[in-house]
């Protein structure tokens, strides 16, 4: 990200920022950027509703910041909000949720038991993938609510934000066969649930996705 940009993402968080002057003329100093508040979830909120870092913001009804538990010990990241979840304001609001749902429920979880959020925030016109300046733009973002929210485990849900943090091209279907770790977190990969109404002979290997993630950090 370069300055002109890091800069106009803190302002929009409300993040004062200090700009010290050159100590003499012709001496190489370095711009430091002063975070003068602690973060919290009314700054970060706030931010990603104020955020016009990419050209999604031109196009979106409103930015899906998450939802559920903001202190939860499972962070689910999902791909981009639906039309569904840009009118709701929530993530899974479409087809998908009933079946979110229940898979959540296998894992005898619940919504409020976990948080939920997208790699992006706003809803891509004509719900294209995100592009690679979409999805740098928003990382920022994912990785405040990742150190505000502190979990104890990352789910990947879908192709989308399994490549984005993982930093991989690889296909989904070979992404879920292990574990990985996210700084320092353990990551499991799972099949987004819209893409399982859309292939039933996947649910088994679903259900396998979610004996992972209770193996790896098992329900308290």
């Amino acid at each position: 990200m370069d300055n002109a940009t890091r800069l106009q993402y803190l302002e929009a968080m409300g993040i004062d920022v200090w700009v010290p002057r050159y100590a003499e003329e012709g001496t190489e100093t370095q711009e430091l950027v002063i975070d003068k508040q602690e973060d919290s979830w009314e700054v970060l909120n706030a931010g990603i509703r104020a955020c016009q870092l990419c050209a999604l913001s031109e196009t979106r009804k409103q930015a899906v910041v998450g939802s559920g538990n903001p202190q939860a010990d499972w962070l689910l990241v999902t791909e981009a909000p639906s039309l569904e979840d840009e009118q709701k304001g929530m993530p899974f609001a479409d087809d998908s949720s009933e079946l979110f749902d229940e898979m959540l429920r296998a894992m005898q979880l619940s919504r409020d038991d976990v948080f939920v959020t997208h790699i992006v925030k706003c809803r891509p016109a004509e719900d294209h993938d995100p592009k690679v300046a979409e999805l740098n733009a928003c990382a920022p973002f994912l990785a405040r609510q990742i150190s505000l929210v502190q979990p104890k485990i990352i789910i990947a849900v879908g192709r989308i934000a399994a490549h984005q943090l993982l930093q991989s091209k690889t296909s989904l279907g070979e992404l879920r066969e292990t574990s990985y770790e996210f700084s320092g977190i353990p990551l499991v990969v799972m099949y987004h649930p819209a893409y399982l109404l859309r292939s039933l002979t996947k649910k088994r290997e679903a259900w396998q996705d979610m004996q992972r993630a209770l193996s790896v950090f098992p329900k308290q």
